[in-house]
């Protein structure tokens, strides 16, 4: 009796080390579902059929990460349908590589310890890799890391030919499988800190602390296109940054490889560079890494102090005056035509209406939104664009007499050629017609 007892503690203790040392959980079989589905929904030209397939045997088999993903970026069956037909190149091109991740996860469980090595306090999580919609190549959620495997296994030999602009081009040709690794230890560290708040500043070194711990456990330099184009062109970019420092508008700096294919994603360079200007300056490492993983991301001036500390910019910064001077490069709506806000006394035959800004301004970028008032108060038949100074935006409407009218212009879509946004953030046109 005293022998298998001896025996179930020794095992308990066994099982409890061997936890310890699997620090995570790594899922792959979201990408041997989706290549099933795939080969299937080759099989056959009817619509529904395929959608049939892609629900049955990728989505209702998915893991909760894949679950996650879908929710995150908003995927569904009728966005992965429409990405098989479109891009039979690319899909047969990346397939291998998706494949070949299997293969990694001796190595990704050798970067989570070297993480823990330096970062003793973290975490477990679980990464999942799955097949996405071309949105991400990773994310969080709570403790779990969702890989897209579609764009983060992309490399210079992936068929992009498919593709309506170079984004994909420019980020493939800087990655290789390697990156897998560095990709995953990034997005974990993204699981042990805390949320972000609305500031540029914060979302920086949020999304840099991660490259730059990275570096630190892997000891590997960081291989991107934005790493590459940053270094090339350190102080110019300083100088931009300082201008958007304590802005609330990202467009410039993240998340925007579609928008500037040729420089996109410099906030992630930049938060780099910051963190690795305040552990250089750290007399405690080990306390410096806690300090940077832990930072209050949604707390300015937690964030403001962080970056005073780093030296980055070696002079004091002077907040307003910086602010200032951003909001003089916002654009703003300098007019209407052919009549004024406000004005009660517009006559019901008028069928274009003309916003004047004060900049040229990104074509085909709007956010026009119901007041509070709702649909009935809504004059825009449709948006019919900017005329040729690039200044003056052109809306369709639709009136009736003596009728109340009103609608809002928002920041959210509206942005100046060289990249600012909208300076109000709603700005109501109201009128009425005689």
């Amino acid at each position: 009796m005293k022998k298998r007892i001896l025996l179930a503690l020794v095992l308990l203790a066994l099982g409890k080390n061997l936890s310890a040392q699997k620090q995570t959980a790594i899922h792959t079989e979201d990408i041997d579902n989706f290549w099933t589905a795939y080969d299937a929904i080759q099989k056959t030209s009817d619509l529904s059929k395929k959608m049939e397939i892609i629900n049955s045997e990728y989505i209702n088999k998915g893991s909760k990460g894949l679950k996650a993903f879908m929710v995150a970026r908003q995927y569904n069956d009728t966005l992965w349908i429409e990405l098989i037909n479109k891009l039979p190149k690319f899909w047969n091109s990346i397939r291998p590589n998706t494949l070949a991740i299997k293969h990694k996860a001796a190595e990704l469980e050798k970067g989570v310890k070297k993480l823990k090595a330096i970062y003793p306090d973290l975490k477990p999580a679980e990464i999942y890799f799955t097949i996405g919609g071309l949105r991400s190549g990773g994310t969080v959620k709570d403790n779990l890391v969702l890989v897209g495997a579609e764009i983060a296994t992309g490399n210079a030999n992936t068929d992009v030919s498919e593709f309506d602009n170079d984004w994909f081009k420019n980020v493939f040709k800087e990655q290789s499988l390697d990156n897998i690794v560095y990709l995953n230890i990034h997005e974990y560290i993204h699981t042990q800190q805390n949320p972000n708040g609305s500031s540029l500043l914060g979302q920086v070194i949020r999304e840099g602390s991660c490259d730059f711990i990275t570096e630190l456990a892997l000891q590997k330099p960081i291989k991107t296109k934005y790493m590459s184009y940053g270094l090339a062109n350190t102080n110019s970019i300083k100088d931009r940054f300082k201008k958007e420092l304590f802005s609330d508008s990202f467009d410039n700096w993240l998340y925007n490889g579609r928008q500037r294919p040729e420089d996109a994603d410099l906030g992630y360079y930049v938060g780099y560079e910051i963190c690795k200007a305040y552990y250089q300056q750290a007399k405690n490492k080990k306390q410096a890494i806690k300090e940077i993983i832990e930072l209050d991301f949604g707390s300015d001036s937690a964030v403001e102090l962080f970056l005073e500390k780093s030296g980055f910019y070696p002079d004091k910064l002077d907040k307003r005056a910086i602010k200032e001077a951003y909001e003089k490069l916002q654009p703003t709506i300098v007019s209407l035509a052919p009549f004024t806000n406000g004005d009660q006394n517009v006559d019901a035959s008028t069928k274009e209406l003309r916003i004047v800004f004060s900049k040229p301004m990104m074509p085909k970028r709007y956010s026009i939104s119901l007041s509070e008032k709702g649909k009935l108060y809504f004059p825009i038949k449709s948006v019919k664009g900017y005329e040729e100074d690039e200044k003056t935006l052109v809306l369709n409407i639709e009136l009736k007499p003596q009728q109340d009218y009103e609608f809002v212009i928002t920041n959210r879509g509206f942005k100046s050629k060289d990249g600012y946004a909208l300076k109000d953030e709603e700005y109501l046109i109201k009128f009425r017609t005689k």
